[in-house]
C-alpha cells in the first residue's frame, strides 16, 4: 500500500509540476525566448532527451520541483545567442506574461478539475452553513443550531468554510471563542464557546467543537460552474489568511507540511475514494500557483516584484543584485522545507 502510494505521490506532483513549468515554456517560445532545458524534478538526471528544437527535455530524480532554463533569465548569460532572444531583452509585457503563465496554468487546472467533480461527483456550498451538531458538544451546549451560518469567529469575518477552518487552529487569547451567527430565520446572534479537549490515538490533545458543515449535494451545469470558481475563491482565500498568521505568530510554522506531510494525506485521500484523490489534485494545484506567486526572491512572484521594481524606477536592476537575491532566497527555502520534512517525520513517526 505505501509503494501504491508513493507512486501516487509521484504522479500528482508529476502532474502539477509539468503543468506549472509548460506554462512557463510555451509562453516562453511563443516569445522567442531561447530556451536551453526543460526539466521536470530537481538534482540527478534520470532521462535525457535532445527535442528537435535542440531544447534538453529532462527526467530528474526527486519530484520535487522542476525549471525551464531560458537564455537571459536575469542578464545576458550566452554569447552565442542572438540578443533578442535573451528573456531579459524581451518586452516587459512578455516577461510578465512568461513568469505567471506557469502560476496560471495551475490556477487553470485547478478550476477544470473543480468543474468536472462538481458535474460528476456533485459540489457542495463553500459556505460556512452548520449541517450537523454533536450531542452534548460545546457548540450545542451553547445554543448553535443546524441550519446556522457562521458570519465571523473571533471578530474575523469567514465568508467561506476554508477559512473558518484556519480561523478555528489560529492562537487564541482564551480558551474561548466568538462565534457570530446568522439564524434560519436571519436573526444574527453571538455565542461564546469553548471547545471540549480530547485525547488522539497518538496521545496528542486537540480541540472538537462538535459541529459540522452542510453536506448536501447540489448537481448540474451552473452548479458545478459555481462551485469551481467559489472553492477556488475559498481555498485561495484561506491561503492568504495563512501566510498573514505565519507571520503574526498566530499560526506556527510547525503547522505547514511537505513531502512526507503530502504523502500522508495522499494515502487518507485514497481510503476515501477516487473523487478526494482528484479534489487534492486540485487543492496541491492551487497550493503550488499560491506559493510561487509569493513576491519572495526565487518565486515566480519575487522575479515579477523586481520587474515591477525595474518598471518603477525606469532602469533595469543591477543584475548581479537580483542574482543574489534569489540565490539566497532559494538557499533560504531549501533550510525552510528541510525543517517542514523533518517536523513532518517526527509526526509521521
Amino acid at each position: 500500500m505505501w509503494f501504491i502510494t508513493l507512486l501516487l505521490l509521484i504522479l500528482i506532483l508529476g502532474i502539477i509540476i509539468l503543468v506549472h513549468e509548460f506554462g512557463h515554456f510555451i509562453t516562453a517560445k511563443l516569445s522567442h525566448v531561447h530556451i536551453y532545458e526543460f526539466s521536470i524534478g530537481m538534482g540527478p538526471i534520470l532521462h535525457t532527451h535532445k527535442g528537435k528544437d535542440n531544447i534538453d527535455y529532462n527526467i530528474r530524480a526527486f519530484p520535487i520541483g522542476g525549471f525551464v532554463s531560458m537564455a537571459g533569465e536575469v542578464y545576458e548569460d550566452d554569447g552565442k545567442i542572438a540578443k533578442e532572444k535573451f528573456m531579459c531583452n524581451r518586452p516587459w509585457y512578455q516577461r510578465l506574461i512568461i513568469l505567471v503563465a506557469g502560476v496560471f496554468n495551475n490556477f487553470l487546472l485547478a478550476i477544470i478539475i473543480l468543474f468536472f467533480l462538481g458535474l460528476f461527483c456533485g459540489s457542495t456550498t463553500t459556505k460556512p452553513i452548520i449541517g450537523a451538531i454533536l450531542e452534548n458538544s460545546s457548540m450545542e451546549q451553547a445554543g448553535v443550531e443546524v441550519g446556522d451560518t457562521i458570519l465571523k469567529i473571533n471578530g474575523m469575518r469567514v465568508r467561506t468554510w476554508d477559512k473558518a477552518q484556519i480561523a478555528l487552529i489560529r492562537k487564541n487569547s482564551s480558551d474561548t471563542y466568538e462565534f457570530e451567527i446568522k439564524k434560519s430565520n436571519g436573526e444574527i446572534k453571538t455565542y461564546q464557546v469553548t471547545p471540549n479537549t480530547i485525547q488522539n490515538e497518538d496521545g496528542s490533545e486537540s480541540t472538537q467543537f462538535g459541529f459540522g458543515v452542510d453536506t448536501t449535494k447540489h448537481y448540474g451545469l451552473l452548479n458545478s460552474i459555481g462551485y469551481a470558481f467559489s472553492k477556488f475563491y475559498s481555498i485561495i482565500d484561506s491561503m492568504v489568511l495563512t501566510i498573514a498568521s505565519l507571520f503574526t505568530g498566530k499560526i506556527s510554522v510547525n503547522a505547514l507540511s511537505g513531502p512526507v506531510g503530502i504523502y500522508q494525506v495522499v494515502g487518507e485521500s485514497v481510503s476515501v475514494g477516487i473523487s478526494q484523490l482528484i479534489y487534492l489534485v486540485a487543492f496541491l494545484s492551487i497550493n503550488v500557483g499560491f506559493i510561487n506567486i509569493l513576491p519572495f526572491p526565487a518565486f515566480d512572484g519575487g522575479h515579477v516584484l523586481f520587474m515591477i521594481i525595474e518598471k518603477i524606477k525606469g532602469s533595469p536592476i543591477n543584475a548581479k543584485i537580483e542574482a543574489t537575491a534569489h540565490t539566497i532566497g532559494f538557499f533560504l527555502l531549501i533550510l525552510l522545507m528541510i525543517y517542514i520534512t523533518f517536523q513532518d517525520i517526527l509526526r509521521f513517526f
